[in-house]
């Protein structure tokens, strides 16, 4: 069978198939072809009216009117159009403009507010950071001189060669650590209470 005879072949066994099974392909065409995107038109604006800046005179009233309400009723929407020559919707979407802005100016207000506390409290961190690390330093100093004088005070007892000699009074030793005490810088032993 020559390769002619199964074209034949498979295409007529194909017919005996319901034609879900085998589904027709659409000839192919050269290239492929995107459709292409539909264009806006541009709306005319011959019966649209167009914006209009308004007036010093016309912003006064409004701003009068939104700081008594924020809220705009259709009867108050209506009114201010009439007595500032607008259309009401304009002056519907100059209310929701403003309540925008104003929304926008409170969050600014907020937010300064905030940063002022954040700030505030940072620098206050950082104080009591430096705090912290002097203190630290102190308690480091404290405590070299607290072992400085246990050994001063070892070396003392064993020194000494008589047993007699070798007991020194409290009195003795603490006021050889007041001496020490006060070399130190800051005076450590001044305003200390010693009994």
């Amino acid at each position: 069978m020559n390769h002619q005879e199964e074209l034949d072949d498979s295409m007529f066994a194909s017919e005996y198939y319901s034609d879900g099974i085998y589904p027709q392909l659409p000839p192919e065409e050269g290239p492929s072809k995107q459709p292409q995107r539909r264009r806006r038109k541009k709306k005319s604006t011959e019966g649209a009216m167009r914006k209009r800046k308004l007036s010093e005179e016309q912003v006064n009233m409004l701003e009068q009117s939104f700081r008594c309400e924020h809220k705009l009723e259709t009867e108050r929407k209506d009114r201010l159009a009439a007595e500032l020559g607008m259309d009401p919707r304009q002056v519907a979407v100059w209310f929701q403009n403003r309540r925008a802005r104003c929304k926008v100016q409170k969050l600014e207000q907020e937010y300064s507010k905030l940063k002022a506390e954040h700030d505030t409290a940072v620098v206050e961190k950082c104080r009591l950071e430096t705090e912290l690390l002097k203190l630290k330093e102190q308690l480091d100093e404290a405590k070299m001189e607290i072992r400085r004088l246990s050994e001063r005070t070892e070396g003392f007892s064993r020194n000494s060669n008589s047993p007699s000699s070798s007991t020194f009074s409290m009195d003795e030793l603490l006021f050889v650590g007041m001496q020490d005490l006060d070399n130190v810088h800051g005076g450590y032993g001044q305003g200390l209470m010693w009994w």
